[in-house]
């Protein structure tokens, strides 16, 4: 299954090259750049989870250790936790960079990007309030966003991992939840 998905994400991945160049211009990622990484729910499938935890397992001793630690605090500060959503830093951030960036998950790869919702509103990246992508195209005083040409699909993990592309890889991805339930 793990074959399967490599290959779809290796689809996924053109798609997603193709939506990020024709929005290069709102857009201000760049290496070191962490903001969504720094706070979140990291929703992944079963399948993603997997296939993370098979690249964990090839990391240098030191860096498992390092990801083993955050991951023991996070669910000491999530066993805390009493609000409604557990937002959190992903445990796999280690200095400022994804230790398994190859592996990452959909959420993960789609970081980012302005896309169409279902409803037919315009989903912004957190990241648009602080300045960074797409914050020339929002008014934050109207709410309005001005945007000649969003992504077209939805982009949640939710619809792309139950997509027609994800049915001809034949992906059997099982539940998705929180990174950190995974645990």
């Amino acid at each position: 299954m793990l074959k399967k998905y490599e290959k779809f994400l290796e689809a996924f991945d053109n798609e997603l090259r193709g939506y990020f160049s024709e929005h290069k211009e709102y857009l201000k990622c760049k290496k070191g750049c962490t903001d969504c990484c720094e706070k979140g729910e990291y929703p992944f499938s079963r399948l993603e989870a997997e296939y993370l935890m098979y690249g964990f397992v090839k990391l240098p001793e030191e860096i498992k250790s390092e990801i083993r630690e955050n991951i023991r605090e996070l669910k000491i500060a999530e066993k805390n936790f009493n609000g409604e959503r557990f937002l959190y830093k992903c445990p796999f951030l280690v200095n400022y960079a994804c230790a398994l960036y190859e592996r990452r998950g959909i959420v993960c790869r789609t970081f980012g990007l302005a896309y169409l919702r279902e409803d037919n509103t315009i989903q912004l990246p957190n990241c648009t309030n602080l300045g960074l992508n797409y914050a020339q195209q929002y008014n934050k005083e109207t709410g309005e966003i001005f945007l000649e040409n969003p992504v077209k699909k939805e982009l949640t993990i939710d619809k792309i991992l139950r997509s027609n592309q994800a049915e001809k890889y034949e992906l059997e991805c099982g539940e998705i939840r929180p990174l950190i339930e995974w645990f």
